[in-house]
């Protein structure tokens, strides 16, 4: 799949979380969402949120398009998110942001929490860089056909 085609095809495919998509589909797709975010995140802080608001939801569709294609459920797509949502929660309560909070005393077990989380976060990061860039199973599987044969298989 050429990248145009992988873009229109996920864009197209805006909130489908059902099927499979192919590795190209899914990498040329992410690929353009990192470049593209790297030039928004120049204009400005508000940009790139827009930018991600506008985003997330093709390219969480796209990836659990891609599990789905490896055999695995599409819902995994969310234990990532799930992570760093906590993680989020968390950091400002250990004073991990960087910001001057004003406050002498830092929580020890908030701090520990959110190492823990931190590691964690790492351990699902490169799970999920080995699961996106399996091969196809090949044929049809549980989610539908192959995408690399369409509707042939």
């Amino acid at each position: 799949m050429t990248p145009a085609a992988a873009i229109r095809t996920c864009l197209s495919k805006y909130a489908t979380f059902s099927g499979r998509a192919s590795r190209s589909e899914y990498w040329w797709f992410f690929l353009a969402y990192f470049l593209c975010g790297l030039v928004v995140g120049i204009i400005g802080k508000w940009a790139q949120l827009i930018y991600v608001a506008l985003v997330i939801v093709p390219l969480t569709a796209a990836g659990a398009r891609r599990l789905q294609d490896t055999g695995r459920p599409g819902w995994y797509i969310f234990v990532p998110l799930g992570v760093m949502l906590l993680f989020a929660w968390i950091a400002p309560a250990a004073n991990l942001t960087g910001e001057d909070s004003g406050a002498q005393v830092v929580d020890t077990g908030s701090v520990l929490l959110a190492g823990i989380l931190l590691v964690v976060q790492l351990i699902v990061a490169v799970v999920f860089l080995y699961w996106l860039t399996r091969p196809s199973e090949r044929g049809p599987n549980a989610y539908g056909p192959s995408p690399d044969l369409g509707a042939v298989a």
